[in-house]
Formats: structure tokens, C-alpha cells, sequence
């Protein structure tokens, strides 16, 4: 009964005509910039951040989660129509999902996708709403060293779930560790690693990075191809539903994907990329039937599965963020940013505090979920006319944008070269391959643990053996060994770099 009055009050909070239309800016916002090349919602949330500054905490957390599965859905559109992943999410879906459009199916591809992101996002929403208070019951009796382990665990979380190379995936963690110690020292008042620049004495703002690494890098990236290398979608969509032999193959793997993406989504430095590559890894170990098109050629199947993960893996990875105000991805840690922003300590007691946001922002994702499949079916035609603008003319919008987006944080143009310094930053990432979404958790983590680490030395009076008598902590920090002992098994390293790896 109490989770039927919760979510009562939930939809009672989101079917207000105000947040109704912030949800529906969020999620066109979300959709019409996920669209462009290049662009994913790390760098959409972080763009449009500035944009809810001034709007009620409910209404902007709102808006800036329609953002984010906005931009989810944008990304698949772009991976099926241009054979270019709007995020990392979309990687595994270009594979099928091209060929696809390629073959005159884009409809039924671009449907298989926001049918599935739909049925997994309502799954996803439901298990958030049904396992959100007993974890928050938990989180109650989590004191620093707690909190302290439980950092530990996502961070190394991050490292083992990050597609590529284990030591870039350490070595980008700790650069955002560094990267947080910027700043002045809270206790001491000293200023740390800020090379007498004043600007940077209140540290490097978590905006600046996001914008310059994600959006200016990729941007750097993309100008660096030929432009013969950008192919532009020109086919006609006809046809928008899938036939009964592609819902026939659809469902189960749809629901493969719902139950793996869900599971996978709670889990530290997991969420949506993570679900996408294990659903389709699972779907090509999955036996084909009579006449079903083989995968890579344009099996429906490797659309709907990739599609439902990503989308239930971001709508689960707000358990950990609205539980234990632990952000699981680099998403997650801008809403922390957001949450802090608009003066919410994200944690157990925003549930107790706040019920209003809380469940507001769990029933407005459904909502949101319904607007996109409004939005995105009848407005694919829009979309693909959006995509065959010239690149030349659609970067300078997006630099100036973002440019705006920045300076009006701080109203301070040295955050504008900041972006430009971390947007070559960005580029020299994606040249070496390494992957910057573990450099923005060790960012947002590196002070967060400063200061647990602190407070519980503090109360424990130096004793470092707090961290392993409480059971609580000892308990994380064993999760934190085995995951560790785990990826430097060669065995397991053989198949996560094999899971990794698309034939």
C-alpha cells in the first residue's frame, strides 16, 4: 500500500501542467540534441545545466532526466540512420541497426528501438519505485567509514566495468582524483594546486570538464575525419512498424534486455554502456530461427536488445543516486551536481526530507518514457532532415552554445578556455583511446571521499581500523577486494576484453 500512496503522490507531483511541459522541453531538448552527431547526454545534460538554474529543484530534475533519456533515444535515431553513435551507449546498435536502414527498414529498426527503450524504461521506473525506500532504509545506517568503502567499491566498479584497457580506465580515475584535489582545502583553508591562478582556488568546475572532454573533444574528433568519412542518410523511411515476424523476434529479446539492463544499471560504473554490449553479446550466443537475417546484416534482434538495456540501465542507475547519493556513471554525477546546485544533499534523506522530489522525478520518467515514444515515431522525418545540415555549419552552433552554456554559470570568461584547454584535453583521450566517463567519477568521488575519509578518522580518533571493525564497511571493502581479484584473473580479463570486441 505505501508504495501505491507513494507513487499517487509522485503522479500527483508530475501531472502538474508546469512540470508536464518541463518534462516534454527535457525530453524534445534531450531528443533534438542526442540527435547530433557526436553528442551524447553527458554532454547534452551538461550543456543544458545552466538552462534550469532558474526553475523550482522538482521541475529542474525533471526536465534534466527527459534530457537524459531524451538524448538516449537521439543517440539510437543517429546510430540507425548515419551509422553514427550519438553515445556510447548507441555503439552496439549501429552494428544491426544500419543495415538495416540500409536495406529500406530504418521504420521498423527506429520503431524496434522506442518500443523496447519504452517497455524497458516503465520496467526500469518499477523496479526504481519498488526498491528505492528499503535500500534508503539501509542507507540510514551508513555512517563516513561507510560511505568511505562505498566510493571505494564504485570507483574500482568503474575500472572493472569500462570497456578497454584496465590501466587507462585506472589511470583516467585517478586523473579525476587530481583533478578534484584542485581547489581550497575546506579544513585548512589553504589553497591546493592552484598555481596562484584566483580562478582556480574554488576549483575546476565539474561543468568546465564535462563540456570541454565530451563535447568539444568529440566535436575536435569529428573535424579530424575527412568529410567524404561523415556519410549522411538520404534513404526515405517508409513503413514505421515492425511485421509480426520482427515483433515475433523482438519481444523475447526485449525482455532479455529489460531484466539484464535493470540488474546491471544499479551496479558502480555499469549502467547504460555496460547493459548494450552484454545484451547484444547475449543475443549472438542466442540461436538463430528459420530465416532470421544473420547478426550484422540487420537482425531486428540486435536493435531491440542493445536498445531496452541502455534504456533500463538509465532509469536503474538512479537507485544508487537517490538511495545513497552515489553516482554509479558520469550522468549520475552531473544530476549530483544538479541536486547540489539547487541546494539538495543527495542522499538517504532526500526521500524523508523531500517525497515531493522524489517521487515527482520517479513518475515523471514514465511520462517522460510515453513522450518519447510520441515524440520520436511520427517525428523520425524531422530528424533525418536535422541530420543532413553540413557539418560545418552544425559545429560552430554547437561551440557557441556550449560556450554560453559555460560562461553563464559563473559569468566568467576563464571558464570558456577552460572548456577549449579540456576539449584538446578530450581529443587527446579519444586518440589514445582512453575512455574520459571514469575521469568524471573520480572528479566527482575525489572530494566526497576527502571528506568521509576525514570524518571518520576524525570520529575514530586516527584509528585506521574503523574502516574493517565496522561490518558495514568491512563488508564493502571486501566487495572492493573480490572485484578486484576478479579482473586480474586472466581468465576473466580474457572475457571481458572479448565482450568488449565486436566481430
Amino acid at each position: 500500500m505505501d508504495l501505491i500512496n507513494n507513487l499517487s503522490l509522485g503522479f500527483g507531483v508530475a501531472f502538474t501542467l508546469q512540470n508536464l511541459l518541463y518534462a516534454f522541453v527535457g525530453c524534445l531538448l534531450g531528443t533534438l540534441i542526442g540527435v547530433l552527431p557526436g553528442i551524447g547526454p553527458v554532454a547534452t545534460i551538461a550543456m543544458l545545466l545552466p538552462a534550469t538554474y532558474g526553475l523550482p529543484p522538482v521541475a529542474a530534475l525533471i526536465m534534466l532526466a527527459g534530457i537524459y533519456y531524451g538524448a538516449q533515444y537521439g543517440g539510437s535515431t543517429t546510430a540507425i540512420l548515419v551509422n553514427l553513435p550519438g553515445e556510447s551507449s548507441s555503439v552496439v546498435t549501429v552494428i544491426d541497426g544500419y543495415q538495416m536502414a540500409r536495406k529500406g527498414r530504418a521504420g521498423p529498426a527506429l520503431a524496434a528501438a522506442g518500443l523496447g527503450s519504452f517497455f524497458a524504461g516503465c520496467v526500469g521506473t518499477l523496479i526504481l519505485a519498488a526498491f528505492a525506500p528499503p535500500l534508503t532504509e539501509l542507507a540510514l545506517n551508513f555512517g563516513p567509514a561507510e560511505y568511505f568503502s562505498l566510493m571505494i567499491v564504485g570507483l574500482i566498479g568503474a575500472v572493472v566495468l569500462a570497456s578497454g584497457s584496465l590501466i587507462k580506465a585506472l589511470a583516467m580515475i585517478l586523473l579525476g582524483l587530481l583533478l578534484g584535489l584542485v581547489g581550497t582545502d575546506v579544513n585548512s583553508g589553504v589553497a591546493r594546486f592552484s598555481f596562484d591562478i584566483p580562478e582556480l582556488t574554488d576549483g575546476i568546475g565539474f561543468i568546465t570538464i564535462a563540456m570541454g572532454v565530451f563535447g568539444y573533444g568529440e566535436i575536435i574528433s569529428n573535424l579530424s575525419q575527412p568529410e567524404e568519412n561523415r556519410e549522411v542518410f538520404t534513404g526515405k523511411v517508409e513503413g514505421i512498424m515492425p511485421t509480426m515476424a520482427d515483433l515475433k523476434n523482438m519481444v523475447p529479446a526485449v525482455l532479455r534486455g529489460t531484466a539484464l539492463g535493470s540488474a546491471l544499471g544499479i551496479l558502480p560504473g555499469g549502467g547504460a554502456l555496460l547493459s548494450s554490449f552484454a545484451a547484444y553479446t547475449i543475443e549472438k550466443k542466442t540461436k538463430l530461427r528459420p530465416g532470421e537475417v544473420p547478426f550484422g546484416q540487420g537482425n531486428i534482434r540486435g536493435v531491440a536488445a542493445p536498445e531496452s538495456a541502455n534504456n533500463a540501465g538509465s532509469q536503474t542507475s538512479f537507485i544508487p543516486l537517490l538511495t545513497l547519493g552515489i553516482p554509479p556513471n558520469a550522468v549520475m554525477a552531473l544530476m549530483v551536481g544538479a541536486m547540489t546546485i539547487h541546494n539538495i544533499q543527495p542522499g538517504p534523506q532526500v526521500m524523508t526530507s523531500n517525497p515531493e522530489l522524489f517521487w515527482g522525478l520517479i513518475a515523471s520518467m514514465w511520462i517522460g518514457n510515453l513522450m518519447l515514444v510520441i515524440l520520436n515515431l511520427p517525428m523520425i522525418g524531422i530528424w533525418i532532415k536535422l541530420l543532413t545540415v553540413p557539418y560545418r555549419w552544425l559545429f560552430p552552433a554547437i561551440v557557441l552554445f556550449c560556450a554560453i552554456g559555460v560562461y553563464s554559470t559563473n559569468n566568467n570568461s576563464f571558464d570558456i578556455w577552460m572548456v577549449a584547454i579540456f576539449g584538446f584535453v578530450g581529443y587527446v583521450f579519444i586518440k589514445l583511446g582512453c575512455e574520459p566517463a571514469p575521469l568524471l567519477l573520480g572528479l566527482i568521488l575525489g572530494p566526497m571521499m576527502e571528506e568521509y575519509l576525514r570524518r571518520a578518522l576524525l570520529i575514530s580518533r586516527g584509528d585506521w581500523s574503523v574502516f574493517v571493525t565496522r561490518p558495514l564497511s568491512a563488508s564493502l571493502l571486501a566487495v572492493a577486494v573480490v572485484l578486484l581479484l576478479i579482473v586480474l584473473l586472466p581468465s576473466i580479463k580474457a572475457k571481458r576484453e572479448e565482450a568488449f570486441v565486436e566481430d
